[in-house]
């Protein structure tokens, strides 16, 4: 169906599209459906909770993003994403996990009985349990519920932070992508960051990514402290961010592993994950932005380079993906045709809207866009092949009353 564009530019279209958003009855939005499944491993029912895109297809793929504390950490990652995807990250399927009981079990990695100076009572350890909840019981349930890829990004805040790194250092096969949000690697004497010394320097992390944060104060009782002299202070009190300091270190001389790490110095344990996820996540996909914008904009811009511009972008994204992803949305693709024929450019018309159709062939409107433009240049035969294929999908009357529009003309 047409829709009717006047000078718009390709990069507004873009920013349309990664900040849409709908109302939900009388609330401004509303974040995750909720879910659960019994976990043998567990031996107990585990609460998760599902946000999908704004311009959701059951159609389409789309990578997974697990974050750990999904009660807290959930909005953020969906605000994030509502925000910029569709231009700077791609649309993805958030999963919320609940540890809101047994957190510290399920997020540590050994078992201790005493903490900075003092007895720790709390149930700890299971982190190696927890994980095979994730890999045979929770990951499997998404991939068969939902349209998800493999590509899978895992984000995880404090204790959340360590089960991530103990996830890319023991476990690297399981995800594509680890946000480590302040994480408690001082954990049992820095257990981790010794283990990640000699793993790390063997195994190769090929296409994987890390981003790793750490927050203010870098002493609780000093203020003297900074990144130039932590490494000094052998007390306790610097401990936490020493041992984030080490393992960052060891990842960036990881074979393969792209890494980041970012210090906030105006942020503290509490406040420190929505900027981390913010940059974590476009730090991973840095390479998913569309490329060479201004040349979409520039009507000198002959329609093979537009067409590189786009295939180029194909290549990245199978490369990152490991699978094939449309390079462009939909949407974007079928107005651009349409803004094209409006400026009486047709070869870059007709040229968006077979790319529309290639990359979405199951779309009943990228096809009647396809056959509108055929029909606009008396070319029916083509436009009957299309509007057939359109009507074939939608069995609308819509698309019936055009097709046989189409039949009468030819």
């Amino acid at each position: 169906m047409k829709k009717q564009v006047k000078q718009i530019s390709i990069i507004v279209f873009i920013f349309l599209l990664s900040n849409s958003a709908s109302t939900q009855n009388n609330y401004v939005s509303q974040i995750g459906k909720v879910d659960s499944i019994y976990s043998k491993t567990l031996n107990e029912q585990r609460k998760f909770w599902i946000q999908l895109p704004v311009n959701y297809k059951e159609e389409n793929k789309y990578p997974v993003v697990y974050v750990l504390d999904g009660e807290t950490h959930l909005p953020t990652v969906s605000i994030v994403q509502n925000y910029y995807s569709g231009g700077f990250i791609p649309e993805m399927i958030l999963i919320g996990i609940s540890n809101e009981k047994h957190r510290t079990r399920d997020l540590t990695i050994s078992k201790i009985d005493t903490r900075q100076g003092g007895a720790f009572t709390q149930e700890n350890g299971g982190a190696e349990n927890f994980t095979l909840f994730l890999q045979n019981e929770l990951i499997p349930y998404i991939e068969k519920t939902y349209p998800v890829t493999n590509y899978r990004t895992l984000i995880g805040h404090s204790f959340g932070g360590l089960f991530t790194v103990n996830t890319l250092v023991h476990h690297q096969k399981l995800f594509t992508n680890y946000l480590a949000i302040d994480p408690s690697l001082d954990w049992d004497n820095q257990k981790l960051v010794k283990e990640a010394a000699e793993i790390l320097k063997k195994d190769s992390y090929k296409n994987k990514s890390l981003f790793i944060s750490l927050g203010s104060p870098l002493h609780m009782k000093r203020n003297d402290i900074t990144l130039n002299n932590i490494m000094d202070d052998k007390s306790d009190y610097t401990l936490f961010g020493r041992s984030n300091l080490e393992f960052t270190k060891l990842a960036k001389e990881t074979n393969g592993l792209k890494t980041k790490w970012k210090f906030y110095p105006k942020d503290y344990h509490g406040t420190i994950s929505f900027p981390s996820i913010m940059e974590g996540l476009k730090f991973f996909f840095d390479w998913y932005e569309i490329r060479d914008v201004y040349k979409f904009n520039n009507p000198e811009t002959p329609t093979r380079e537009l067409v590189k511009i786009i295939k180029d972008q194909e290549k990245r994204y199978l490369n990152h993906f490991g699978y094939k992803a449309a390079p462009f949305d939909e949407e974007l693709l079928v107005m651009s045709g349409y803004m094209f024929s409006e400026m009486e450019q047709l070869d870059k018309s007709l040229a968006f809207f077979k790319l529309a159709v290639e990359y979405y062939p199951k779309s009943s409107n990228a096809l009647d866009s396809l056959a509108e433009y055929y029909a606009n240049q008396k070319e029916y035969t083509k436009a009957i092949e299309n509007a057939t294929k359109a009507y074939q999908i939608s069995k609308s009357d819509y698309h019936l009353k055009k097709l046989n529009e189409y039949k009468a003309k030819k």
